[in-house]
């Protein structure tokens, strides 16, 4: 009787052994799965961005980025990220941009795109400016993470491209941009030499219906401030916006030792030809000289690093090789 009672409690006491044991390993299972989803950030593939609308956990590669303007998709491109869809302000592509569109899908030239086509290319990041994009904003980012630059027209194109860099982690390689844009406003300067003391460099441009200045703070206008290139008195000041209408009257406010001339399409080239009958255009300087140049207008206006190479291209073409002798130049 005495060895079965004890038989019993010993058989109790290892099957409380063994249930304590079990539950303790559960408990431990549990405390590991729970630890697992309290540090998401730990696994997390993004990081907060803060922009014009708020703050994005941005991917940390994004593989598949739309762009909502040009000068966002040049800077994305001149970062080493090629976008799969932007919107674009021109008809032709501007010679910097051609080689380039043939690979990404072209949502239209409007401000305000197809949300059906950006929600069926499936994007992981998707990137605009204020003026642009707020009013579509929430449904952007019902599609993908979308962040917004402020972008207070061409003069703060710099800024939007180093937004640009820091919004897809790229601050390295906007540095090796900068480098580079510097490096070849040194070599221009060196190039012109001494023949820019006394050289006045004008720009005009029609789009629109209107025929335009750009001025000190504009796009191009920066550049040529960069190499320490001379503007006439109309278009040396800054202003919001980096630009100006003139009227047929106002045309001695474009008389220029050179003259740099751009058109948007039919209306604005019949709008330049109308200019250059009034009596005005042949008493400017840089019409007197045969120095009055045409160039591309999306170019010269593009807002961003690879345009900004372009346009140094012109100046090198027409300050500095049109300028040599025949003898140097062939």
């Amino acid at each position: 009787m005495i060895d079965k009672v004890w038989w019993q409690r010993f058989l109790l006491f290892w099957v409380g052994v063994l249930m304590v044991a079990l539950l303790q390993s559960c408990g431990s299972s549990k405390n590991q799965v729970a630890g697992s989803l309290t540090s998401p950030t730990e696994s997390s593939n993004c990081r907060m961005v803060r922009h014009a609308m708020g703050e994005t956990c941005v991917p940390l590669q994004p593989q598949r980025v739309i762009t909502l303007s040009v000068p966002s998709l040049g800077d994305a491109i001149a970062l080493g990220i090629e976008p799969i869809a932007t919107i674009v302000y021109f008809d032709d592509p501007p010679p910097y941009l051609a080689e380039h569109l043939g690979s990404i899908q072209v949502l239209g030239q409007e401000e305000q795109p197809n949300l059906e086509k950006i929600l069926a290319l499936k994007p992981d990041l998707i990137i605009g400016i204020r003026d642009s994009t707020e009013a579509i904003y929430n449904q952007l980012t019902q599609i993908a993470p979308t962040v917004v630059d402020e972008w207070e027209g061409y003069p703060s194109w710099r800024e939007h491209f180093d937004f640009i860099a820091d919004v897809l982690g790229k601050s390295e390689s906007a540095e090796q941009v900068w480098s580079h844009y510097y490096q070849r406003i040194e070599s221009l300067k060196t190039a012109l030499g001494d023949r820019t003391q006394d050289l006045e460099v004008s720009f005009v441009h029609s789009c629109c219906g209107t025929i335009d200045l750009d001025l000190k703070n504009s796009f191009n206008g920066s550049i040529l401030a960069d190499a320490e290139l001379r503007r006439p008195p109309a278009q040396s000041v800054p202003i919001a916006g980096g630009i100006v209408s003139i009227s047929q009257e106002r045309l001695m406010d474009v008389d220029g030792d050179v003259l740099f001339v751009a058109t948007d399409g039919d209306e604005a080239t019949q709008k330049i030809a109308n200019l250059q009958r009034n009596p005005l255009w042949q008493r400017l300087r840089a019409v007197q000289n045969d120095r009055v140049y045409p160039v591309n207008y999306p170019t010269w206006r593009g807002g961003n690093p690879l345009a900004a190479d372009a346009v140094i291209d012109d100046l090198f073409k027409y300050l500095v090789i049109a300028q040599m002798p025949d003898e140097l130049v062939n």
